[in-house]
């Protein structure tokens, strides 16, 4: 296994944005990809290192640059404007995440008829609105993400989708994931969402040690797996 991460550099929108992709060269021909799309803080070796577990799967891990190369928070104050500015236009998002979604599939080790997102926190958000746009993706995986629909009437959804959720999260108690179970049923998607309980937000990152949960972050990773398995 010889896993490979390159700076994938690219315009959109009049930003530059820098993502990274990773892979094991010593896989011959295209493989699937899957995004993975960043908590609040935006793109950081967080995302990065799970791009890198990706490829030791066999699949090319793309990390995603949501805000671009200018807007690089440092504080959880910075992040949250940073955020905020995609909050407010949910088309800008959308458009982000299908700009990341092209030009992945436009690397050589892409097998481009075969592509999946997962998303952490804010990311989780991202990536469920790459669904909500009738992104031709098979599958999105969302860890403790945030589910507030749009202001505006979603595509055809055909994507999969995959919830992973603590139930004590507080930025999404139990009537946010009624409703997004909600959403998702009336648009006849494929749903699951699995809750666990006494986790809250925030369980897969072992920096904020008030909120790690790594006995759920093993259940979430390995679930995903099997959800990657599925649909590929």
């Amino acid at each position: 296994m010889t896993i490979v991460s390159q700076t994938i550099a690219f315009d959109q929108g009049g930003l530059r944005f820098e993502a990274q992709a990773s892979w094991d060269d010593a896989i011959g021909g295209p493989r699937p990809l899957v995004l993975v799309a960043p908590s609040f803080m935006g793109r950081t070796p967080f995302e990065d290192d799970k791009a890198a577990q990706l490829a030791a799967l066999g699949y090319v891990g793309f990390s995603v640059d949501i805000y671009g190369v200018d807007v690089k928070p440092t504080n959880a104050e910075e992040a949250s404007a940073a955020m905020a500015v995609l909050n407010e236009d949910r088309g800008l998002l959308k458009d982000r995440m299908f700009a990341s979604l092209k030009i992945a599939r436009e690397l050589e080790q892409v097998d481009d008829a075969k592509a999946a997102a997962i998303g952490f926190c804010f990311g989780g958000k991202c990536v469920l609105d790459l669904a909500r746009g009738g992104a031709e993706v098979l599958g999105v995986a969302a860890f403790h993400g945030v589910y507030d629909a749009p202001p505006f009437a979603n595509a055809e959804m055909t994507a999969k989708v995959l919830m992973l959720h603590g139930w004590d999260d507080p930025l999404c108690p139990p009537e946010a994931v009624l409703a997004l179970a909600t959403e998702l049923t009336e648009a006849k998607v494929d749903w699951q969402i699995h809750a666990y309980g006494h986790t809250v937000h925030a369980f897969t990152n072992p920096k904020r040690p008030e909120m790690y949960s790594p006995v759920v972050d093993a259940r979430s990773w390995r679930l995903m797996q099997d959800f990657l398995t599925e649909i590929f």
